[in-house]
Protein backbone atom coordinates (compact mmCIF):
# COMPACT_ATOMS: atom_id res chain seq x y z
CA UNK A 1 0.00 0.00 0.00
CA UNK A 2 1.27 3.33 -0.90
CA UNK A 3 1.35 6.55 0.84
CA UNK A 4 -1.59 8.40 -1.29
CA UNK A 5 -3.50 4.88 -1.07
CA UNK A 6 -3.29 4.65 2.69
CA UNK A 7 -4.29 8.65 3.47
CA UNK A 8 -6.95 7.91 0.72
CA UNK A 9 -8.13 4.52 2.69
CA UNK A 10 -8.54 6.48 6.70
CA UNK A 11 -10.22 9.61 4.76
CA UNK A 12 -7.65 11.74 5.26
CA UNK A 13 -6.82 12.26 2.04
CA UNK A 14 -8.05 14.10 -1.10
CA UNK A 15 -11.32 16.40 -0.01
CA UNK A 16 -14.61 14.10 -1.79
CA UNK A 17 -16.75 16.77 -1.11
CA UNK A 18 -15.43 19.42 -3.57
CA UNK A 19 -14.97 22.24 -1.46
CA UNK A 20 -11.89 23.90 -3.30
CA UNK A 21 -14.44 23.77 -6.15
CA UNK A 22 -17.69 25.17 -4.38
CA UNK A 23 -15.26 27.90 -3.06
CA UNK A 24 -14.28 28.92 -6.36
CA UNK A 25 -17.65 29.60 -7.76
CA UNK A 26 -18.48 31.28 -4.77
CA UNK A 27 -15.82 34.02 -5.62
CA UNK A 28 -16.46 34.20 -9.29
CA UNK A 29 -19.70 34.60 -8.76
CA UNK A 30 -19.59 37.40 -6.37
CA UNK A 31 -16.89 39.11 -8.69
CA UNK A 32 -18.84 38.39 -11.53
CA UNK A 33 -22.43 39.94 -9.23
CA UNK A 34 -20.70 43.10 -7.86
CA UNK A 35 -18.96 43.94 -11.36
CA UNK A 36 -22.25 43.74 -12.72
CA UNK A 37 -24.67 45.14 -10.32
CA UNK A 38 -22.04 48.33 -9.59
CA UNK A 39 -21.45 48.99 -13.30
CA UNK A 40 -24.96 49.12 -13.39
CA UNK A 41 -25.57 51.28 -10.57
CA UNK A 42 -22.94 53.62 -12.14
CA UNK A 43 -24.90 54.17 -15.26
CA UNK A 44 -27.11 56.38 -13.13
CA UNK A 45 -24.27 58.68 -11.65
CA UNK A 46 -23.08 61.98 -12.43
CA UNK A 47 -20.58 64.93 -11.53
CA UNK A 48 -21.74 68.38 -10.32
CA UNK A 49 -19.92 71.30 -9.16
CA UNK A 50 -20.06 72.19 -5.60
CA UNK A 51 -17.82 75.32 -4.71
CA UNK A 52 -17.47 75.22 -0.60
CA UNK A 53 -15.41 78.31 1.33
CA UNK A 54 -11.58 77.14 2.01
CA UNK A 55 -11.12 76.41 5.85
CA UNK A 56 -8.20 78.00 8.26
CA UNK A 57 -6.00 76.08 10.65
CA UNK A 58 -9.38 76.62 13.09
CA UNK A 59 -11.83 75.69 10.77
CA UNK A 60 -13.12 78.70 10.26
CA UNK A 61 -14.28 80.08 6.32
CA UNK A 62 -10.98 82.31 5.36
CA UNK A 63 -11.93 86.08 5.58
CA UNK A 64 -11.42 86.68 1.89
CA UNK A 65 -14.33 84.71 0.98
CA UNK A 66 -11.62 82.34 -1.18
CA UNK A 67 -13.54 78.92 -2.40
CA UNK A 68 -12.98 75.73 -3.93
CA UNK A 69 -14.88 74.39 -6.73
CA UNK A 70 -15.01 70.36 -6.27
CA UNK A 71 -16.82 67.63 -8.39
CA UNK A 72 -19.46 65.36 -6.16
CA UNK A 73 -20.50 62.50 -7.46
CA UNK A 74 -24.55 61.76 -7.10
CA UNK A 75 -26.64 58.94 -8.25
CA UNK A 76 -30.22 60.17 -10.23
CA UNK A 77 -32.67 58.17 -12.44
CA UNK A 78 -32.10 61.53 -14.40
CA UNK A 79 -28.64 60.88 -14.99
CA UNK A 80 -29.09 57.38 -16.83
CA UNK A 81 -26.94 57.19 -19.83
CA UNK A 82 -26.83 53.28 -20.85
CA UNK A 83 -24.33 53.93 -23.12
CA UNK A 84 -21.81 56.55 -22.61
CA UNK A 85 -22.21 59.73 -24.09
CA UNK A 86 -18.13 59.89 -25.46
CA UNK A 87 -19.33 56.51 -27.12
CA UNK A 88 -23.20 57.40 -28.54
CA UNK A 89 -21.27 59.67 -31.20
CA UNK A 90 -19.62 56.78 -32.21
CA UNK A 91 -22.34 54.40 -32.24
CA UNK A 92 -24.37 56.49 -34.49
CA UNK A 93 -21.73 57.07 -36.78
CA UNK A 94 -21.35 53.33 -37.08
CA UNK A 95 -23.42 52.32 -40.53
CA UNK A 96 -23.30 48.47 -39.07
CA UNK A 97 -25.04 49.24 -35.92
CA UNK A 98 -28.70 50.11 -36.61
CA UNK A 99 -30.05 53.53 -34.46
CA UNK A 100 -33.23 51.24 -33.20
CA UNK A 101 -30.42 48.64 -31.69
CA UNK A 102 -28.44 51.33 -30.12
CA UNK A 103 -31.63 53.23 -28.49
CA UNK A 104 -32.92 50.09 -27.14
CA UNK A 105 -29.86 48.77 -25.96
CA UNK A 106 -28.93 52.19 -24.40
CA UNK A 107 -32.43 51.77 -22.53
CA UNK A 108 -31.84 48.47 -20.79
CA UNK A 109 -28.03 48.15 -20.80
CA UNK A 110 -27.99 49.64 -16.68
CA UNK A 111 -31.65 47.80 -15.68
CA UNK A 112 -30.20 44.34 -16.81
CA UNK A 113 -26.92 44.68 -15.68
CA UNK A 114 -28.73 45.78 -11.69
CA UNK A 115 -30.82 42.62 -12.31
CA UNK A 116 -28.63 40.05 -13.11
CA UNK A 117 -25.93 41.25 -10.68
CA UNK A 118 -28.68 41.13 -8.07
CA UNK A 119 -29.80 37.75 -9.21
CA UNK A 120 -26.21 35.93 -9.03
CA UNK A 121 -24.94 37.59 -6.04
CA UNK A 122 -29.11 36.07 -4.01
CA UNK A 123 -28.26 33.05 -5.99
CA UNK A 124 -31.58 33.25 -7.87
CA UNK A 125 -30.96 31.18 -11.44
CA UNK A 126 -27.26 31.62 -11.52
CA UNK A 127 -26.96 30.05 -14.63
CA UNK A 128 -29.44 31.80 -16.51
CA UNK A 129 -27.72 35.13 -14.68
CA UNK A 130 -24.49 34.19 -15.94
CA UNK A 131 -25.54 33.24 -19.57
CA UNK A 132 -27.08 36.38 -19.30
CA UNK A 133 -23.78 38.64 -18.48
CA UNK A 134 -22.31 36.88 -21.12
CA UNK A 135 -24.84 37.54 -23.84
CA UNK A 136 -24.09 41.20 -22.39
CA UNK A 137 -20.44 40.83 -22.96
CA UNK A 138 -20.81 39.42 -26.58
CA UNK A 139 -23.28 42.53 -27.46
CA UNK A 140 -20.94 44.98 -25.69
CA UNK A 141 -17.79 43.45 -27.63
CA UNK A 142 -19.96 43.84 -30.81
CA UNK A 143 -19.87 47.51 -30.68
CA UNK A 144 -16.47 47.91 -29.56
CA UNK A 145 -15.15 46.20 -32.30
CA UNK A 146 -17.45 48.13 -34.45
CA UNK A 147 -15.75 51.44 -33.25
CA UNK A 148 -11.91 49.43 -33.02
CA UNK A 149 -11.44 49.92 -29.73
CA UNK A 150 -9.14 46.88 -28.76
CA UNK A 151 -8.33 47.62 -25.43
CA UNK A 152 -12.37 47.54 -24.23
CA UNK A 153 -12.45 44.12 -26.50
CA UNK A 154 -9.97 42.64 -24.49
CA UNK A 155 -11.83 43.81 -21.34
CA UNK A 156 -14.78 41.95 -22.24
CA UNK A 157 -13.28 39.25 -23.50
CA UNK A 158 -11.46 38.59 -19.72
CA UNK A 159 -14.83 39.07 -18.02
CA UNK A 160 -16.30 36.69 -20.84
CA UNK A 161 -13.70 34.12 -20.21
CA UNK A 162 -14.69 35.19 -16.23
CA UNK A 163 -18.38 33.35 -16.98
CA UNK A 164 -17.43 30.81 -18.73
CA UNK A 165 -15.65 29.57 -16.28
CA UNK A 166 -18.40 29.77 -13.29
CA UNK A 167 -20.67 28.29 -15.98
CA UNK A 168 -18.37 25.30 -16.13
CA UNK A 169 -18.59 25.78 -12.07
CA UNK A 170 -21.86 26.26 -11.37
CA UNK A 171 -22.29 22.64 -10.77
CA UNK A 172 -20.20 23.18 -7.46
CA UNK A 173 -23.01 25.82 -6.31
CA UNK A 174 -23.91 25.26 -2.94
CA UNK A 175 -25.39 28.07 -1.59
CA UNK A 176 -28.42 29.09 -4.06
CA UNK A 177 -32.17 29.94 -3.91
CA UNK A 178 -32.65 28.57 -7.23
CA UNK A 179 -30.40 25.34 -7.86
CA UNK A 180 -31.46 24.28 -11.26
CA UNK A 181 -31.36 27.47 -12.94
Amino acid sequence: MNESTHKNSNGAGECQCHCDFTLAFLLLRGWLAVRALLAGVEKYGAYKSVQVPVLDEHGQPDPGGAVLDLKVKFYSLANYHGVPAALQTKFHNEVLLPAFALNWFDKVLGPVLILTGLTLLLGLGTRISLFLQGLIYIALSVGLILINQPDGIAYLGIHLGLVAGALVLAKHNKFALLKKW
